[in-house]
């Protein structure tokens, strides 16, 4: 009798998935589009929105069209995120089936057909173009050039060691773009504050990329995580610091006052906490403290507010 050819793990033993809750008591034919789109984890549309929170309190608008764009901007990266998890998993079908926190995804499951997907990135990709067309030009030109790299950003994992920083320059484009919605025109505050998002992207996405380190190695998708493993805490540590000073030169080259300063010192220590609690064995803590950055980013835009009197 042969032996079983030697195959790599499909049982999930960690995900992020979460089929219960609010998803489960959707009518079954809505439940895997809602996995699809990511809306049980709703932490992927907090970071994509948070870039653009920052740069539109930064580019100080008149309140009423301040919170009319912060409400797009929020609604926009709900959508967008979930368009990028479609193409994300329509290129990544046949690897997810063999990464243990993937494999339940609904493309690589089966529970959802390309043909399927295709519509359903359709229907977002014209919700996102008809908020895409409420704001100026300029915001508008980058918004359609930010689709180069969603697109593009599930092939990186295959050609370079840093798919977290092509992730950084698709996700940070919030920040220019929230800026140009908000004042017409980019400004080198904007740019800093740019860099401050890649930065910051680089990092969580590092510590997000620990949970899958061993599967990514077998099948060969290559990351930060892999790339630096062990060293991560330094690495780490660096990109939180390169944030933290681009985020102080945005607010000097925006004039904030120094309470600014002052305030920053809170996601400074909230940062600090992810370098330090880093267990890159843990996948669970990995998940945990890549889910802390919304109050890390929360905290940099109650900086900016308090920099703004």
């Amino acid at each position: 009798m042969r032996a079983p050819a030697p195959s790599f793990r499909t049982a999930p033993a960690h995900t992020d998935i979460d089929a219960g809750g609010w998803i489960a008591r959707l009518p079954p034919f809505w439940q895997p589009y809602a996995l699809l789109a990511r809306l049980d984890r709703p932490i992927g549309a907090w970071l994509l929105f948070l870039p653009g929170l920052w740069s539109i309190l930064l580019a100080r608008p008149p309140w009423p069209r301040g919170l009319l764009l912060i409400a797009l901007f929020a609604t926009g990266s709900v959508l967008m995120r979930a368009a990028g998890c479609v193409v994300n998993d329509m290129w990544d079908r046949d690897l997810d089936r063999l990464v243990a926190r993937t494999a339940r995804r609904p493309l690589a499951a089966g529970t959802l057909g390309l043909r399927q997907a295709w519509l359903f990135l359709a229907l977002l990709l014209g919700l996102s173009l008809a908020i895409l067309l409420m704001l100026d030009k300029l915001a508008q030109g980058l918004g359609v050039g930010s689709l180069a790299l969603v697109g593009l950003y599930p092939l990186a994992k295959r050609v370079t060691w840093w798919p977290q920083l092509m992730l950084g320059f698709t996700f940070g484009l919030g920040a220019p773009m929230g800026y140009a919605a908000a004042a017409g025109r980019l400004a080198p505050a904007a740019l800093a504050l740019y860099g401050a998002s890649i930065a910051w992207i680089l990092g969580y996405d590092t510590i997000y990329a620990h949970q899958d380190r061993e599967d990514d190695a077998l099948v060969g998708v290559k990351s930060t995580a892999r790339l630096f493993a062990a060293s991560t805490g330094p690495f780490l540590a660096a990109c939180y610091a390169m944030m933290l000073a681009l985020l102080a030169l945005a607010g000097w080259l925006a004039g904030l006052s120094g309470r600014y300063d002052v305030a920053l010192l809170l996601p400074a220590v909230l940062l600090a906490r992810q370098v330090i609690r880093l267990d890159i064995a843990d996948p669970g803590g990995c998940l945990a403290l890549f889910r802390s950055n919304r109050e890390a980013g929360l905290a940099v835009a109650v900086a900016i507010l308090a920099g703004l009197w």
